[in-house]
């Protein structure tokens, strides 16, 4: 039976591309005030090299605009880019999924990776403490204990006072979303949003034990544990 619904945050709950978009619109801002240079173009030069290759944009972005800079400049960037104030929001399936689950009496956790300054801003721009029971950001337990490492769902499990086997965990990235699956009984549900991380491979092969393309379809999932 289920008594705990953990999701991961980027590309299930919210859109990474909708957050890099305002990280680079903010970098923008203050490149454009900074070297006298027109903001939207600087914005629209960053998502051009971001879908070209995501490695190393900044660097590239000073070099095609001709701009001599040293590792200083690109970490300050990187910096602001970290900590701006995010504008983003849930997915629209998000909101209505969580009030049925709460509705069943569920408790409901967050886990998710990324730089700790960086996701607990989006955490805050979503408000996702009025939402959730739990919210675990795995660069907090430090960086050795990102997704893959069981860390995080051990943690999880104390705080919800749950078993494993009473834990499903809804996820998008193949490469260390589901591999969970094979260290504890936990099962896991993959979502398909079209996300930066959706053509990884899987880790080991370990695959997810269900396939959605939209929250709406997770009650059907949970109803049927439910009645196990």
């Amino acid at each position: 039976m289920i008594k705990a619904v953990i999701f991961d945050l980027d590309d299930t709950l919210i859109s990474e591309k909708r957050y890099i978009e305002s990280g680079y619109k903010h970098i923008s801002k203050l490149l454009s005030k900074k070297l006298q240079k027109d903001e939207l173009e600087l914005y629209q030069i960053l998502i051009t090299l971001f879908n070209e290759d995501t490695k190393n944009v900044f660097n590239r972005m000073f070099d095609m605009i001709g701009v001599i800079y040293n590792q200083n400049d690109v970490l300050e960037l990187v910096d602001a880019y970290r900590n701006h104030v995010p504008t983003i929001d849930f997915f629209e399936d998000v909101l209505p999924c969580l009030k049925s689950l709460k509705e069943k009496g569920l408790n409901l956790g967050i886990i998710t990776d990324g730089y700790a300054n960086a996701q607990q801003r989006k955490i805050d721009a979503i408000k996702a403490s009025n939402y959730f029971d739990e919210i675990i950001i795995t660069d907090k337990l430090g960086k050795e204990f990102w997704k893959p490492h069981p860390r995080a769902f051990e943690t999880m499990k104390e705080k919800l006072n749950t078993e494993f086997n009473e834990m499903i965990y809804i996820g998008d990235n193949p490469e260390k979303d589901f591999h969970i699956s094979s260290i504890y009984p936990i099962q896991t549900v993959r979502i398909y949003r079209d996300g930066v991380y959706s053509e990884k491979s899987y880790l080991n092969e370990v695959k997810e034990d269900y396939s959605i393309y939209s929250l709406k379809e997770l009650n059907q999932i949970i109803n049927q544990k439910l009645c196990k």
